[in-house]
């Protein structure tokens, strides 16, 4: 009893003696800032002794201090349901608001600052406190430990007794394909993966794909199982292997709406596209679309009967749909509404922006971001890099918030979380996707991003010490990227421009970009409260002959609004002979797919090829390239209600692995074609295989049912929609 006492005092001096210095190196930092800001002063006009300045900067330091630990808090809830990009913006006049109370609070009345220089000084003192209790923390090796043990007594408080059944956090990793990921590990650049695939510092990139490129049962499992297979298991000595890799395929349409609504909705039936026409309501559709999202969600719901994967005890975190969860965060699906859950889907702001040091530090890194995305811009531009797109605009701000803001909110959401002891938690980083998109996927400004999401998992790993049941953590891709350059930047015309002139349309003299899609944009809009639409996409014909032409990656959609029904090849040839043929044969398209009169479904390629969909696998034609699933994934998907008149895949080389994106993208998805269609699953091995030696995981819907099962192999959430209404009915 003596020695926990003991070590009770030893752990309270400590505390002290960190806040004696925290508060010394801030009135260290006030008095340097006084004497280079002309505008700040800690003296009176007639001038005053040291010691007085002293004395006025440490009361100031102290005073800025508690205000910032007491108030702080307050004014985040209360500033809860202002838009979350307008928050972070607020962070800085917050803080100087703040230091001109902490002024004039002072006995002394000596201190004085002009409003914008409280803003400079504020934030120039959050951040050092911040670095300095950091660097202090780093010093005590319990420090961080007893922070986190706080956090858990603090969620502990208010949510029921946990069950001693492991949880499960699914971390998705945007965009970041399996030969990525293995690069990645085999550079060094996601030590923590290699360390949970048992691959060694020493190992070389080679050794790594030899290691991990197995598949199905084992990845890089050359390691045995280390007690229930959690990640916290990857912390002991030597290299055993925690985790096992295994790679999946994409449906056709390789994109975040397809492969996320399958994965926690259980069907991504329906979607042939990131954006298409629906005939019937008369309307574009976009997966990143708050009320698309939503409506995409309800059909899911609807088709299988069943809430989602996180119907019962789980948090969605990030993602475009919920997947039937009860505590939700910046969930695309729910942005579009005005009511108290919209709050509670903002609520994941507060969670971070409750503490003034992370609010600057967020604040400050967003801003170091927007400058680092224009430095390499710039540079790309200079050293006449290619292929490139164009990346001014908003596009650095865009960046900043998916690399810095999402990120940080949707980490801090899944630690709490996790210490709160919640079931099952999904939570979508979009960082690389985003940066992907405009830099390459193999770029040095893309590995950068890779490393930063590493560091991510290991702090999510850490808080599996602390939370109040065991977890096992599983990362998983949406789909990958394919490099290549822009349909445009090759041809010189957009796909919507070769579609006119098939139908002897004029062409615009300047060919106009096409949007992104990217997922961050869609976040973006959704935090500043804009509806997100992207202009032409909210279609209502107005020349109802003309075609609609919609792009996702390099998967190209052509649709004739003023036709209710999705037309055969004989009658888009009777009405626009040429059109079809000069598709099929231009070089920046591999194969288009068509309905038939004759053959229900059919295959155009180059040199009058046809080939039905039923004779595809003794002769795939222009599939052949595109690799095995090619045909399965071109039948499923003319089976949609929704399917354009029209459905175009780019070019695609097997050589070199790339497309050409009918979008402004240098990497991209959507379609058929290379690493985009190959994301990975990562997995603990106290969980069982997700398929037996030499099969197969293929489809969104396929990795849901994975997912499930490991949900009941830890006594996880599996209660059916119609018994979770009976059960809140009661």
């Amino acid at each position: 009893m003596r020695g926990v006492r003991a070590g009770r005092w030893r752990r309270v001096v400590s505390q002290i003696g960190r806040s004696v210095a925290v508060w010394g190196v801030s009135t260290l930092t006030m008095l340097v800032l006084a004497g280079i800001l002309p505008d700040f002063r800690l003296q009176s006009a007639d001038g005053d002794s040291a010691t007085r300045i002293a004395v006025t900067a440490a009361f100031g330091a102290g005073a800025f201090g508690l205000l910032s630990a007491l108030v702080w808090p307050l004014l985040v809830r209360l500033l809860l349901l202002v838009p979350a990009l307008v928050l972070g913006l607020l962070v800085f006049f917050l803080n100087g608001g703040l230091l001109l109370l902490a002024l004039r609070l002072n006995p002394t009345e000596q201190g004085d600052a002009a409003p914008e220089t409280a803003v400079v000084v504020a934030a120039v003192m959050s951040a050092v406190a911040s670095a300095t209790g950091a660097a202090l923390a780093v010093r005590d090796d319990d420090a961080y430990r007893r922070r986190l043990y706080r956090l858990s007594d603090r969620r502990r408080r208010f949510a029921p007794a946990c069950p001693a059944s492991p949880g499960i956090v699914f971390m998705q990793l945007d965009g970041v394909g399996h030969d990525v990921l293995l690069d990645a590990v085999g550079k060094g650049l996601m030590p923590t993966v290699a360390r949970w695939l048992g691959v060694s510092e020493n190992d070389s990139e080679s050794g790594c794909e030899k290691g991990c490129e197995s598949g199905s049962e084992g990845g890089c499992e050359n390691g045995s199982e280390n007690g229930d297979g959690s990640a916290a298991g990857g912390r002991a000595a030597g290299r055993k292997a925690t985790h096992r890799l295994s790679p999946w395929r994409t449906d056709w349409s390789s994109q975040t709406g397809a492969s996320q609504l399958g994965i926690l909705h259980g069907s991504n039936h329906d979607i042939p596209a990131f954006r298409w026409y629906e005939k019937d309501r008369q309307e574009v559709m976009v997966c990143n679309r708050p009320t698309s999202a939503a409506e995409l969600q309800r059909r899911a719901v609807r088709a299988t009967g069943d809430g989602g994967l996180l119907t019962l005890d789980g948090a969605s975190r990030g993602n475009l749909f919920s997947g039937g969860a009860d505590e939700q965060a910046l969930v695309l699906s729910i942005a579009a509404r005005r009511r108290s859950r919209e709050t509670r889907s903002r609520a994941g702001y507060f969670a971070y922006f409750s503490d003034p040091a992370n609010a600057v530090r967020t604040a400050m890194s967003f801003v170091a971001e927007v400058g680092r995305e224009m430095g390499q811009s710039t540079r790309t531009r200079f050293c006449k890099v290619r292929p490139r797109v164009g990346r001014g605009g908003l596009y650095p701000f865009v960046r900043a918030f998916a690399t810095v803001v999402e990120r940080d909110v949707v980490v801090a959401a899944v630690m709490g979380d996790m210490l709160a002891g919640r079931t099952a938690v999904y939570a979508d980083l979009v960082a690389y996707d985003e940066v992907a998109h405009h830099s390459g996927p193999m770029s040095r400004d893309a590995e950068k991003v890779l490393e930063r999401l590493d560091r991510s998992l290991a702090l999510i790993e850490t808080v599996v010490e602390h939370a109040p049941r065991p977890y096992r953590i599983v990362v998983l891709s949406d789909h990958g990227q394919s490099p290549g350059e822009t349909f445009r930047t090759r041809y010189g015309l957009t796909l919507g421009d070769l579609v006119r002139a098939g139908c002897g349309l004029p062409v615009p003299r300047r060919a106009r970009r096409t949007h992104s899609g990217a997922e961050a944009r869609a976040a973006v809009r959704a935090a500043l409260r804009r509806p997100v639409e992207e202009g032409r996409e909210q279609y209502r014909p107005s020349r109802r002959a003309e075609p609609v032409v919609l792009a996702s990656g390099n998967l190209g959609l052509v649709s004739f609004p003023d036709v209710p029904h999705r037309m055969t090849k004989e009658e888009i040839d009777a009405r626009h002979p040429a059109l079809l043929t000069t598709l099929a044969n231009h070089p920046g398209i591999g194969f288009l797919l068509v309905r038939s009169e004759a053959h229900d479904g059919v295959v155009l390629g180059p040199f009058g090829t046809e080939i039905p969909l039923d004779a595809l696998d003794e002769n795939p034609g222009p599939l052949t390239d595109f690799g095995a699933g090619a045909a399965d994934a071109v039948r499923r998907t003319h089976s949609f209600p929704h399917t354009a008149d029209i459905m175009v895949n780019s070019w695609y080389d097997p050589a070199e692995g790339e497309v050409l994106a009918f979008e402004e993208q240098i990497g991209s998805h959507g379609g058929l074609g290379g690493a985009q269609g190959r994301p990975f699953l990562l997995s603990p091995l106290g969980l069982s295989a997700p398929v037996e030696d030499g099969a197969e995981l293929t489809g969104a819907e396929h990795i849901h049912r994975v997912l499930r099962r490991w949900l009941r192999e830890t006594d996880g959430p599996q209660v059916p929609l119609a018994a979770r209404q009976e059960r809140r009915a009661a």
